[in-house]
């Protein structure tokens, strides 16, 4: 009984809280002047920091990710050299290191190595920790900016890049981690700089249980949809994840920010009833995600090897549709252990785009591409020139739009392409091993973080390859939103007519669910049918790979 009430009481807990967080961002982003700041920016800019530009918007977020990758790269490659790593771990390969700075600059935290034994607690905190807080903020910073440009008034000046992050990460994600952290730990989750300890296992065999702050990185890890584990297992680790309730908890925290984020985009654009629209379309799609999935586990329930038997059926395939609907990288249980129709739905959520609510900002500002789409062609429709909040929408933004919405598409079915013609060093083979490739470049470009476990990626080929596909799913989708919006928030606004067609309808949403499915359906069935589809029909027949 209780665990057939564990999806709708998440599901309520969700949609009443965001709206409140939501609110709550908008204000911290859009207020005047916040305590802490002004000597900041006094040293900064003497003054109060000016507005930007598209352009200067971008090239200010480019400079910041440029010298994040350089100092990360270097704390990666260094990091024997460096105190706290009491199991004196060798540096990272130059690849491996490239690979994982990109990965956690980009806020994907894909990781191709196991965190207890690769990389020493000074890297875990001091590199990666920081970029969980900043990859996010820029995120959520990206949405701000957005936000004000669609409800602006023939501006070209949007707010500051430097301001909006240091109100993101200071003012929302720190003070949230701060008391999610301390829930951990009072859970039994390991905050501490302990030494590794040494003990004997029930076969005799001794063991080393490394130790170190994860509850500080597992907090923000889920709440900036991160999802880089301090373990190799991640949250299946009972360091990590110790209880029920902290099971509970992150994987609220998985969702409630990036939901949140949507009446962040509604509260600055004074369009509560549009917003409501969207985040019911986000909803539908991680209800019929989480559907598929359970069902398709309860007609397999032979596929044990991978799951935690501490967590539910519920649990599990909750936790694997809203980690694969944001893009959260982390898991209770090995994803490659599921059923080919559960493991086949969360590769096609992250196709998607990472909108099903998606991640902190990223989710919002994806689905932007989407409904400037979806304007566009119902405005065709009904013969009309489509607007959107009275902004004509001209070529110039279409065409941004399906570059943003295409680039990290054609990285997906070319790195996989590439990945099986090539000699890249992954051999296996089937329809199964289609899958876990799929899956790899999705979540890569998708910005996820999470692997089929099959899938070895610590290749010269996985890691450079991903890495590019890592690059161009962030920055790609970001210049798209960027130069849209920007080109939106310097037109005149149109007074609306009974004509205009109406955002904040079921219609509306109707459609916008419609163009989402058929856009990523056309790009994306005929590679599935080939992997998990097929993989399905087969075990169904009793054949297995």
């Amino acid at each position: 009984m209780v665990e057939l009430l564990y999806f709708p009481f998440y599901l309520g807990l969700l949609i009443l809280v965001s709206p409140f967080v939501g609110y709550y961002m908008a204000f911290v982003l859009n207020a005047k002047s916040l305590p802490l700041e002004k000597k900041l920016f006094q040293f900064l800019f003497s003054g109060a920091p000016p507005t930007q530009t598209p352009k200067q918007y971008l090239n200010s977020l480019i400079i910041f990710h440029f010298l994040g990758a350089v100092i990360l790269f270097l704390i990666l490659k260094f990091q024997n050299l460096l105190p706290m790593n009491p199991l004196h771990l060798p540096a990272m390969n130059w690849d491996l290191a490239l690979n994982t700075t990109i990965s956690f600059i980009t806020n994907t935290n894909w990781q191709a190595y196991s965190g207890e034994s690769q990389l020493s607690s000074f890297s875990q905190m001091v590199g990666l920790t920081p970029q969980n807080f900043l990859s996010a903020g820029v995120g959520i910073s990206v949405l701000a900016f957005v936000s004000r440009t669609v409800v602006s008034t023939k501006s070209n000046r949007f707010g500051n890049f430097w301001s909006d992050l240091f109100r993101s990460t200071f003012y929302i994600l720190l003070p949230i981690s701060f008391f999610v952290s301390l829930f951990l730990v009072s859970q039994g989750v390991i905050q501490t700089f302990q030494n590794p300890v040494q003990s004997v296992g029930m076969d005799g065999v001794p063991n080393i249980l490394p130790m170190g702050p994860a509850a500080s990185q597992i907090a923000i890890k889920q709440i900036g949809t991160n999802g880089g584990g301090y373990f190799g297992v991640n949250s299946a680790h009972p360091f990590e994840n110790p209880t029920p309730l902290s099971n509970f908890i992150q994987l609220f925290s998985i969702l409630f920010l990036p939901a949140s984020c949507v009446f962040l985009y509604g509260k600055i654009t004074n369009s509560f009833r549009h917003v409501w629209v969207i985040f019911f379309v986000m909803f539908s799609f991680l209800i019929l995600g989480f559907t598929g999935a359970y069902f398709s586990e309860i007609h397999h329930l032979g596929f044990w090897e991978g799951k935690e038997f501490r967590f539910s059926l519920t649990e599990s395939t909750l936790w694997l549709s809203a980690t694969t609907a944001a893009s959260n990288g982390s898991v209770n249980s090995m994803f490659d252990s599921y059923s080919p129709l559960a493991g086949g739905i969360a590769i096609f959520q992250m196709m998607l785009g990472e909108i099903i609510f998606g991640g902190v900002g990223t989710g919002m500002y994806g689905m932007f591409l989407f409904l400037i789409l979806t304007v566009f062609l119902s405005g065709l429709m009904i013969g009309r020139t489509p607007e959107y909040f009275g902004k004509k929408i001209g070529s110039y933004e279409i065409k941004w739009t399906l570059f943003g919405i295409l680039s990290p598409t054609v990285c997906i079915l070319l790195g996989s392409a590439f990945t099986i013609f090539l000699e890249s060093g992954y051999s296996a083979k089937g329809p199964h091993a289609l899958s876990q490739i799929l899956y790899a470049y999705s979540s890569a470009a998708g910005n996820n973080g999470s692997a089929f476990a099959g899938f070895s990626a610590d290749t010269l080929w996985g890691n450079l390859s991903l890495g590019i596909s890592m690059l161009v799913g962030r920055f790609s989708v970001i210049y798209a939103v960027v130069f849209v919006a920007g080109s939106l928030g310097g037109k005149v606004t149109t007074k609306s007519s009974d004509g205009n067609f109406k955002l904040d309808s079921v219609l509306f949403g109707v459609l916008l669910f419609s163009v989402i499915l058929i856009v990523c359906g056309l790009s994306f069935f005929p590679v599935l049918a080939l992997g998990p589809i097929l993989e399905q029909l087969l075990i169904n027949k009793g054949i297995f790979f």
